[in-house]
């Protein structure tokens, strides 16, 4: 069978053929992809839909990388001086002093300080942040599907002015400003709002094809124009002197925070661009954090 043969049977698609991959595993190939490119970035920031995967952690720790992602509110952590002690009855390995625990029960009990991250176009984002150093359970498994503690990280609560909570980890420096960690951690909202942006503006979600190379056709069309529009907007700050915030990309954005659905399970390699809440301006590098 040709290899025409071949791509009409897969739809098109050059993957078709290979094993199948989760996608925190693309995610992880694709940063090996984009570092070989020579693209330099300071953090990875993700939703739960991939921070709750502890080989997708593992993997960024593994390629030395700055993170911070979602988890689920049921994550189990232990504190900082978790201890492993000799196996008693059947046990074979060592075993932890401490059972783990879900991190909301974890932060319940802490001190929930105001942080404002970034001033928006309807003023200061602040919501209420916990935080603390934990291990996180995601070793190896050492009875009734729990986990030996693993690497230190940071443990972060957000309590929205709306009640809901989330949570996050993150493997940022241990002596990191409380404020700086948060805005690393919604540094991600430019992403979610590109790709926002990108379907409700230029039709991302538009496409009704059925191959894998009129997909990609149409991606990296829709991308061109964002490319383009952002360009043409910058250029007409620089004319004008006027504000970030005077130039949207087209028409203002409809939600001033990520609608329910948009950009589920996302994940990125960016950093805090900007201080408006239409999408800011393009780096000539990427320096730091999805």
């Amino acid at each position: 069978m040709d290899e025409h043969a071949q791509a009409l049977r897969s739809g098109g698609c050059p993957e078709a053929d290979r094993a199948i991959r989760s996608k925190g595993e693309i995610a992880l190939s694709e940063l090996d992809r984009l570092r070989e490119a020579g693209v330099r970035f300071g953090a990875v920031l993700a939703d739960a839909g991939y921070g709750t995967s502890a080989a997708f952690r593992q993997g960024l720790d593994a390629r030395g990388l700055r993170w911070a992602v979602g988890i689920a509110r049921n994550q189990k952590v232990y504190s900082v001086d978790v201890q492993l002690v000799a196996p008693t009855g059947r046990a074979r390995k060592p075993v932890p002093d401490q059972e783990p625990r879900p991190a909301e029960d974890v932060l319940a009990s802490l001190p929930w300080r105001r942080v404002a991250w970034r001033q928006g176009t309807k003023g200061r984002l602040s919501a209420r942040f916990a935080a603390l150093r934990v291990r996180v359970g995601d070793g190896e498994t050492w009875g009734n599907n729990r986990h030996l503690p693993g690497n230190e990280v940071w443990l972060v609560g957000e309590w929205r002015s709306s009640g809901e909570r989330k949570y996050y980890l993150s493997n940022l420096s241990p002596r990191i400003a409380r404020r700086a960690l948060v805005g690393t951690i919604k540094a991600r909202w430019v992403c979610e709002q590109a790709h926002q942006q990108l379907k409700e503006e230029l039709g991302l979600d538009h496409f009704e094809g059925r191959s894998w190379t009129g997909l990609h056709r149409h991606g990296l069309m829709t991308c061109l124009a964002f490319a383009y529009l952002q360009h043409r907007r910058l250029a007409g700050l620089a004319l004008t002197g006027r504000g970030k915030n005077d130039l949207p990309l087209a028409r203002p954005p409809a939600h001033t925070e990520p609608a329910d659905g948009a950009a589920r399970h996302h994940w990125a390699a960016t950093h805090p661009l900007g201080s408006n809440s239409h999408m800011p301006a393009l780096p000539t590098t990427l320096p730091a954090t999805c």
